[in-house]
């Protein structure tokens, strides 16, 4: 494993978590509270975000940046286990670090009112019910991750339609799970004030969907040899 290659994968899961927990933060500054999340400028800020660092860092790491995409690269066989497992640790690490910093520079205040910017259930929404929902919006991401960036009959157009898959996966699951899709990106505000309690959901939902799909690109849409 290289070092440049973890290094992508820190900087990229670093900014979707600066960014992420940033612009929920941001949200809840401009409404004081009042009224509904912005839950279109919730998603672009996060679409947005993986959209232009995987356009950046993409030709060094692949511009995996969650746990469940390397997952679904290795069941897919476009990874192989050392890589995914640097991979891996980097972007957790990334994370960490991303969240910690956010916690230095906003108001304490504000994050305690956002939870730190966690994903977390929705009121009526069980265990079972976000690990089936967050593993199939994690299954679309990695279909999409393989087929626009990662398939060499793909149009090079990867970052783009990642980052829209993101933010309409944040439109439909937003108000239900957070709509994580990434164990990092719950790893990293859960350690600094959000909390562990739900992480469970967070790990086994979209490695869940990011093996499933990595297995059925492989078996059913690859290209035979």
């Amino acid at each position: 494993m290289k070092l440049q290659v973890m290094l992508a994968e820190f900087i990229g899961t670093f900014a979707l978590i600066f960014v992420g927990v940033g612009a929920i933060a941001a949200d809840w500054v401009v409404r004081q509270g009042a009224g509904s999340p912005n839950l279109v400028g919730i998603a672009l800020a996060h679409g947005l975000t993986l959209s232009v660092m995987i356009s950046a860092l993409g030709a060094i790491s692949g511009g995996q940046f969650n746990p469940a995409v390397s997952l679904g690269l290795l069941v897919g066989g476009k990874l192989n286990p050392k890589a995914a497992a640097g991979c891996v640790i980097a972007q957790c690490l990334g994370a960490i670090v991303a969240a910690a910093t956010i916690k230095m520079i906003l108001p304490s205040e504000v994050l305690l009112q956002i939870n730190m910017g966690t994903p977390g259930l929705g009121e009526g929404i069980s265990i079972p019910a976000g690990i089936l929902l967050e593993a199939i919006l994690t299954f679309f991401l990695i279909t999409v991750v393989i087929g626009t960036a990662v398939d060499a009959r793909a149009p090079k157009v990867g970052g783009l339609f990642i980052g829209l898959t993101v933010a309409l996966d944040i439109l439909i699951g937003g108000p239900f799970t957070g709509a994580a899709m990434n164990p990092a990106r719950h790893l990293g505000p859960a350690l600094m004030g959000g909390g562990l309690s739900q992480s469970a959901i967070y790990w086994a939902g979209p490695l869940i969907g990011g093996a499933f799909a990595g297995a059925l690109y492989r078996f059913a849409f690859d290209e035979k040899k």
